[in-house]
C-alpha cells in the first residue's frame, strides 16, 4: 500500500482576524454536528482507501477547537477506519487558538492528537492587538501549560513578523516566551497583506516595515534560532532536532496527500484537484480538477523551500535520470550573489536566498 498524507480543513472562526484569507465562516453546535457527520460520511466513502494508509494526518482551519474533542476524535477514527492510521507512530496535528474556548485537551490527547500547533503569533499585546486575536500573551502561556500537563509533548507555536512598530527587541521577546514555555516547533511568517481580508482595504494606512526592515527582522528571527539551537529547516519553519513537521514535509517533498473539507487541496497519482470554497460544494462532494502535479520543475520548487534543497540522489530517484545540468549553470550566478549554495549533493538556498525565494526560484525554471 502507498502512504499519504490526510487533510481536514474545519472552516469555523468565532472571529475573523484581519490578515486572514483562509476559507472560514462563523458556527453553531448544529452546523458543527452537520459538517462533522458529512465528513465522516466523506471519509468512509472515499475512493483512495484501499490503496493508501495515512502516516499523517493534520486538522487546519479556521479554528479546529472550536469542533470539541469529542468531534475531532470521532474524525481521527474515521481516518483510522479508512486509511489505517497508527496513532502510536504517525504524526497527527491540530491547531488550536489559545484565546478561551471549550476544548477537552486530556480528551484530545488521548483520543490520539499527538502534536499540537498553537496560533500565538505574538508575546507582545499591543501586537496581539493590531492582529485581530481575542488572546493576550497570558491567554498564550496558561493555554501552553494546560497542553503540556494534558500530555502534548510535540508542541509547534505560530509568530507573525514585520508587524507594524515590531522591533528585533519585541521579536527577541516572542521568540524567548515561545522557547521558555517548551515549543520544540517554531512556524514564523511574515505579514503578507492578502486581497479580500480586511487588511487589505485598510492597506493604505498601515504603517508597515519596508522590505529592508522586514528583511531586518527575518535575519533576526534567524540568528535568534540559532542561538536557541532550532533547525532552519524550511523558509518559514524551525525545529529543534526530531520535531520536524512530517505531514507538511509531504508537500515539501512533492509527496502524496488527500484533502477532505471546503478549498482543501490534493495531489494524489499524479493529479492535483480540490473542493471549492463552499460549503454546497462540499455537501455535494463537488471536486475541480487542477491539472498535472509531480514535474521536475514542480518537484524543485518545492524541494528548494527546505534548507536541504535539491538532493541530487533524490531527484535522479524520483524521475529516473540525473538533475539536467542547465539547472547547475543557472545555480553559478546566483552562487555569486550569496542567494544558493552548490554542494556535490545538492542545490539549496542560502537564508538571503529564502527570503528571495520566489524570484530565484523565478530564475532557475524560467
Amino acid at each position: 500500500m502507498k502512504k499519504t498524507g490526510i487533510y481536514i480543513h474545519i472552516p469555523f472562526c468565532e472571529k475573523k482576524c484581519p490578515y486572514c484569507d483562509f476559507y472560514s465562516r462563523s458556527g453553531t453546535d448544529k452546523l458543527y454536528n452537520e459538517y462533522t457527520e458529512a465528513m465522516l460520511g466523506m471519509i468512509g466513502s472515499c475512493a483512495y482507501r484501499k490503496e493508501y494508509i495515512a502516516d499523517s494526518l493534520y486538522f487546519g482551519g479556521g479554528t479546529p477547537g472550536l469542533l470539541g474533542a469529542e468531534r475531532l476524535i470521532s474524525l481521527v477514527g474515521a481516518v483510522k477506519g479508512s486509511f489505517g492510521l497508527d496513532t502510536d507512530n504517525s504524526e497527527v496535528t491540530a491547531e488550536i487558538n489559545p484565546s478561551k474556548q471549550d476544548i477537552d485537551l486530556e480528551l484530545l490527547r488521548k483520543g490520539g492528537v499527538n502534536r499540537i500547533s498553537i496560533g500565538v503569533q505574538s508575546a507582545d499585546d499591543s501586537e496581539l492587538t493590531f492582529l485581530g486575536r481575542q488572546h493576550s500573551s497570558s491567554d498564550a502561556a496558561e493555554f501552553i501549560r494546560l497542553a503540556k500537563k494534558a500530555g502534548f509533548e510535540n508542541i509547534s507555536l505560530d509568530l507573525m513578523i514585520a508587524l507594524p512598530g515590531q522591533t528585533k527587541e519585541s521579536l527577541s521577546r516572542s521568540v524567548d516566551f515561545c522557547v521558555r514555555n517548551g515549543a520544540n516547533h517554531i512556524s514564523a511568517y511574515i505579514l503578507k497583506i492578502e486581497p479580500g481580508t480586511v487588511f487589505y482595504r485598510k492597506r493604505d494606512s498601515l504603517s508597515l516595515p519596508d522590505d529592508d526592515e522586514a528583511a531586518e527582522l527575518y535575519f533576526h528571527l534567524c540568528r535568534l534560532m540559532k542561538e536557541y539551537g532550532f533547525e532552519h529547516y524550511e523558509i518559514s519553519n524551525f525545529c529543534r532536532s526530531g520535531f520536524e513537521g512530517r505531514h507538511n514535509l509531504k508537500y515539501w517533498h512533492d509527496e502524496e496527500y488527500l484533502g477532505f473539507g471546503p478549498s482543501a487541496h490534493s495531489f494524489m497519482e499524479g493529479r492535483r484537484f480540490f473542493i471549492p470554497r463552499s460549503f454546497s460544494d462540499f455537501y455535494s462532494g463537488a471536486v475541480t480538477d487542477d491539472g498535472e502535479g509531480g514535474s521536475e520543475e514542480e518537484y524543485i520548487m518545492l524541494a528548494l523551500r527546505l534548507s536541504e534543497g535539491v538532493n541530487f540522489q533524490k531527484f535522479s530517484e524520483r524521475f529516473g535520470y540525473e538533475l539536467p545540468g542547465k539547472y547547475i549553470k543557472k545555480s553559478r550566478p546566483l552562487e555569486s550573489a550569496g542567494l544558493l549554495k552548490i554542494s556535490s549533493g545538492s542545490v539549496a538556498l542560502t537564508e538571503k536566498g529564502f527570503l528571495l525565494s520566489n524570484s530565484v526560484i523565478s530564475v532557475l525554471l524560467s
